[in-house]
């Protein structure tokens, strides 16, 4: 079964930029060779971290979103703790919040055809006509 992930991973600050597409490129050849794919790959920077990690006050944040299975997962959350310059990562699944928005969307959508359009009132048809 397909679900949707986001990956967010941060990689040291001092990372250069060749490095960053190398691991990149190395997570979605395994997500591809997984039997998922990769839907969108976001590099959102170099950004404070709230506390120091691993002796880091800053780092760069990429955002991976991907479809798969939770083998696929397991395996891409493997690769990132033994990969050094990733010094913290975070797995979301976000398919379900998709189909709860898709839902609550079509429920405002009914409502507004079951409701009737606002009458016009006697003073703002008289403003109209003069």
């Amino acid at each position: 079964m397909n679900r949707t992930y986001e990956l967010m991973f941060i990689v040291r600050p001092d990372m250069a930029e060749e490095d960053q597409d190398k691991l990149i490129s190395t997570l979605e050849s395994a997500v591809s060779s997984s039997g998922g794919n990769v839907k969108n790959v976001e590099k959102m920077g170099k950004r404070r971290l709230a506390y120091m990690v691993r002796r880091f006050h800053e780092g760069i944040y990429i955002l991976l979103t991907v479809e798969g299975g939770g083998a696929l997962i397991h395996e891409l959350e493997r690769r990132l703790r033994v990969t050094e310059p990733v010094i913290k990562f975070l797995t979301v699944r976000t398919d379900e919040e998709e189909k709860r928005l898709e839902k609550i969307k079509k429920i405002r959508e009914s409502r507004r055809k079951a409701a009737p359009p606002p009458a016009e009132t006697g003073s703002e048809t008289a403003a109209v006509t003069a």
